[in-house]
């Protein structure tokens, strides 16, 4: 009956919600009458304003657009990487049953979305896929798609991990500056007030917990499961490099197929590695000094993955085929963020930034204001499906009308932060890779994933409410 109810409700989206692309073109349009009629704002003022180097072409956004670029492709590299796939073909032989085949591919996906999200959503999908051949192989009956939603939960939880876009563009001035300019509302805040806080460990570790276990009681019996190979997947034997035909001269071969490189770029990383997360003490006042855990940056976190990813591929050649089959996931992320940077331009210059915030503030209090944007954060992002997108439109919103009612900031940046991830579970964007591996459609898994953002509201709910 629950299942059924899911079912429903994908379909209504299957048949009502355009492309993402279109969703931002239509909002960026709705910004501009928004602007117009509630501003003093001149229709040829707000064209500038959106065009601009504050708005379409903002420096800021743009470097944002490159550093999600790189989370994706640097995690999706990781995945593939000839180690962690093995680990994951080890871990697709652990269940006996539909249940705990459905629960480790979850907390698999749910964990490494923790640490990187495109890790964690490239894993997730990987894991999904190996566990239902290895399943159907073995005789046990495990329901394909909710598999594949299984393996796509690790999107509700990132925001909470160590790849969230909002908790990291707030422990850096210039990071803050790049989206709410010289007048920002509050300081620099650190990983240990947000990714750290108790507030945090209790919402996203509980999830972790939570969504595995719901999963399980979703698996269909009988004939109603649907094997993997339904959906036309067969099991691949592993494939090595392709090598050229024509032996390659020493010289190519030696920095091309070789570790030679790999070991310079990587043991420069590994430096900047050591000094960034193990500083040890301040030599002019022997004080220990704070480990760069505790305030990391998509810049940082890219730097990290991109060292892993080159040790665990060997060769260049290697990291550089998988970096190419990972950036076609980048399309969107390219096409749709000068989009987002020009609405949160216009919102900007036409006052409707401020002007949202005095409403929200007005309408709320300190113990409401994290729970309306929690929800509002959950609508925004069906239209505004990134992370860092809708920290650049909805994040000045928040922050405004968390300082005009005393709300602590680092909270704020949770609430929003839970919101974005929280409708990933209705919105496909972020699930196209995935459908890629598997094989599945959307329509085949949101109906579970939709019963999963349910249970999610309410837990993230009781976490703001408590904390």
């Amino acid at each position: 009956m629950i299942a059924a109810f899911g079912v429903k409700i994908s379909e209504g989206f299957r048949r009502t919600a355009p492309d993402p692309f279109v969703l931002a073109v239509l909002m960026t349009g709705v910004t501009f009458v928004l602007a117009i009629a509630l501003t003093e704002t001149s229709a040829v003022a707000a064209i500038d304003a959106w065009a601009g180097t504050g708005g379409v072409w903002s420096a800021g956004l743009l470097k944002f657009a490159m550093q999600m670029c790189l989370i994706l492709v640097t995690g999706h590299a990781l995945a593939s990487s000839p180690p962690v796939a093995r680990m994951l073909g080890a871990l697709a032989s652990m269940p006996r049953s539909a249940s705990q085949a459905v629960a480790i591919v979850a907390l698999t996906g749910g964990v490494l979305a923790v640490f990187n999200w495109g890790l964690g959503l490239v894993a997730g999908a990987i894991m999904a896929r190996r566990v239902g051949i290895a399943m159907e192989a073995r005789g046990v009956r495990v329901h394909y798609p909710l598999l594949a939603a299984a393996g796509y939960v690790g999107m509700m939880l990132w925001h909470g991990g160590f790849s969230g876009s909002a908790p990291l563009k707030v422990t850096n001035a210039s990071e803050i500056s790049d989206i709410f300019g010289a007048d920002a509302p509050f300081e620099v805040i650190r990983i240990s007030q947000t990714l750290l806080s108790p507030m945090n460990l209790f919402v996203t570790g509980g999830l972790i917990v939570l969504v595995p276990l719901l999963l399980t009681r979703l698996c269909p019996n009988g004939d109603a499961a649907r094997p993997a190979s339904a959906y036309g997947v067969l099991e691949q034997e592993a494939k090595g490099l392709v090598e050229d035909a024509t032996r390659k001269p020493f010289l190519p071969r030696l920095l091309e197929d070789s570790p030679a490189v790999t070991v310079i770029l990587a043991g420069l990383i590994a430096v900047w590695a050591w000094r960034y997360y193990l500083p040890g003490v301040d030599a002019a006042t022997g004080e220990p000094v704070a480990s760069g855990l505790m305030s990391l940056t998509p810049d940082t976190v890219n730097m990290t993955m991109l060292m892993l990813g080159l040790v665990l591929h060997g060769t260049p050649m290697r990291y550089v085929r998988a970096i190419e089959e990972a950036a076609k996931g980048c399309a969107g992320i390219i096409l749709q963020f000068p989009l987002y940077a020009g609405i949160m331009g216009l919102m900007a210059a036409s006052g409707l930034t401020a002007m949202m915030a005095e409403g929200i503030a007005g309408s709320a209090n300190e113990t409401t204001l994290p729970i309306m944007t929690l929800f509002s954060a959950g609508v925004v992002n069906l239209f505004v499906p990134s992370g860092g997108g809708q920290w650049a439109v909805q994040g000045p919103i928040a922050m405004r009308a968390a300082a005009e009612i005393g709300v602590d900031p680092a909270k704020m940046v949770m609430a929003v932060a839970y919101g974005d991830e929280l409708t990933n579970m209705l919105q496909p964007f972020w699930a196209l890779p995935l459908l890629a591996i598997t094989g599945v459609k959307a329509r085949d898994i949101v109906g579970y994933t939709a019963i999963v953002m349910l249970m999610g509201a309410a837990w993230m709910a009781v976490g703001l409410l408590v904390f």
